[in-house]
Formats: structure tokens, sequence, C-alpha cells
């Protein structure tokens, strides 16, 4: 399983029925995330929902993830 197929398990199992993209490499990412359990949330709590499920990814000194380059979080009404 690549970096990238995990990033986006990861995400869509904490945000269920979420949109997700995940593209990059040599540890450098951008993820894009389109999810109704965004409505009504600040950026800064979207942005832990994600980071929270990538946290295994990004955990110790040999982290497979070690930057989200762009981290873009959107609810669906906000196109």
């Amino acid at each position: 399983m690549t970096i990238e197929s995990e990033a986006k398990r990861l995400i869509e199992e904490a945000l269920p029925g979420a949109t997700v993209h995940v593209s990059g490499g040599g540890g450098h990412y951008e993820i894009s995330v389109v999810a109704a359990q965004f409505s009504g949330q600040r950026t800064l709590a979207r942005q832990r929902m994600v980071y929270g499920a990538i946290t295994p990814l990004m955990a110790g000194d040999a982290a497979p993830l070690h930057a989200v380059d762009r981290l873009t979080c959107k609810a669906p009404d906000e196109g």
C-alpha cells in the first residue's frame, strides 16, 4: 500500500463519506478533503481532524509522511 492510499484510507475512516485526494512523494504531500463533518467548523478544527487521522503516518523519526505542504479542508456546500 502506498503512503498516499494509506493516508486516504485513514482520513476516510475518521471522516466517513469524505472525498479525499492525496498526492505527493518523498515525505511531502498535498491533501484535499471535502467532508460534511467540516460544516460549521473553523479552519483549525478541520485541520486537526485530518492531522488526527494521519498521525500514525507522521510518528517517529522515520515517518513516511513528514510534511503536509498543502491541506485544503472544505464542507460540501463550499464548493
